[in-house]
């Protein structure tokens, strides 16, 4: 099957050990597949490939662009070499070095990107990233993912072993609600459509998937048809799809645990502009903040990232 939808809406998973056992089951085909870490194994669950994989795990101490460095020079003859670090220490703090080592070099690096946004809870804002598409997005050929459970988080780090170049996905360390069943495959560069819809295009990423199909389940008991598509790849951006589905649509609702500045919303602003497409975008998402510190839920509440706030917003629109 390509995917199907999980009834069972619990939590799953950890989405980090979700990294980990697909990781060190990579390991054991391709004996090139090389872990990397700065300082977090305890955190990224990743001291389990140290443990089990010893030769294929490296600890970089909290050195992220030096980290990058070594990822690029194993590269360069012929490992497959995957990073890690909370989402703006792999993005915003070594970016230099993954654009000149990493892409302008042709070399490959796989990066895990943590706790995006309000996922990095008590760590507050230095370790918050709102940023992190954007600024990989500007990467020539880049491959940006914001997995949505640990079912596509799994498929998605198999999936970057197998390739060449900049690959990026962000998403929660601990668990998230189920999507996905087990057993559903994706495909790079393609949305997938989890609700059919006539009034209203709603397009989500990452684990405010979840949040979206329970906002969808409550819209349409009050008589409003909303379609959902979790476009988990951010880049490249399913054009076609999107333009698709957006005809005989009223509105277009993105929603991002991300800056609606450089993410999601601005690349469908940016389609509906060059295709002329004059239907309104309402872009939910955060707009000209810092992080801070407070529990997950607490700063999702605050940030205004909850399934309760996208009904009410798309209610409103509405009505």
């Amino acid at each position: 099957m390509r995917f199907k939808l999980c009834k069972d809406r619990s939590t799953g998973k950890e989405m980090r050990m979700c990294v980990v056992d697909t990781l060190l089951s990579a390991m054991e085909e391709n004996n090139k597949i090389i872990a990397l870490d700065a300082d977090l194994a305890e955190a990224s669950g990743f001291k389990k490939i140290k443990a089990n994989k010893p030769d294929n795990f490296i600890e970089c101490g909290i050195a992220e662009a030096n980290m990058v460095g070594v990822a690029a020079g194993l590269s360069l003859f012929g490992y497959i070499p995957f990073i890690h670090s909370f989402g703006p220490f792999v993005t915003r703090r070594v970016f230099d070095q993954i654009f000149v080592s990493g892409a302008y070099a042709h070399n490959t690096i796989n990066i895990y990107g943590s706790d995006p946004g309000f996922c990095v809870a008590q760590n507050g804002g230095t370790h918050t990233t709102w940023e992190d598409v954007a600024l990989m997005k500007t990467i020539p050929n880049a491959l940006i993912c914001d997995a949505a459970d640990g079912v596509q988080m799994s498929w998605i780090i198999n999936n970057f072993s197998k390739l060449k170049g900049i690959h990026y996905v962000r998403g929660n360390r601990k668990p998230v609600k189920k999507v996905y069943e087990q057993g559903s495959a994706f495909e790079f560069g393609k949305g997938n459509v989890l609700v059919n819809g006539d009034d209203i295009l709603l397009i989500s990423s990452g684990q405010l998937t979840s949040e979206a199909l329970e906002a969808v389940e409550r819209l349409k008991e009050n008589h409003i048809s909303v379609e959902l598509i979790d476009m988990f790849t951010i880049k490249p951006f399913d054009k076609e799809l999107f333009l698709n589905e957006i005809e005989g649509k009223k509105y277009v609702v993105t929603f991002e645990n991300h800056s609606i500045y450089g993410g999601l919303g601005s690349t469908v602003a940016e389609i509906m502009a060059e295709n002329g497409l004059g239907i309104p975008l309402i872009r939910l998402g955060v707009d000209e903040k810092f992080g801070q510190v407070g529990t997950a839920a607490w700063l999702q509440k605050e940030y205004n990232l909850t399934s309760q706030d996208l009904y009410e917003r798309i209610l409103k629109l509405v009505k």
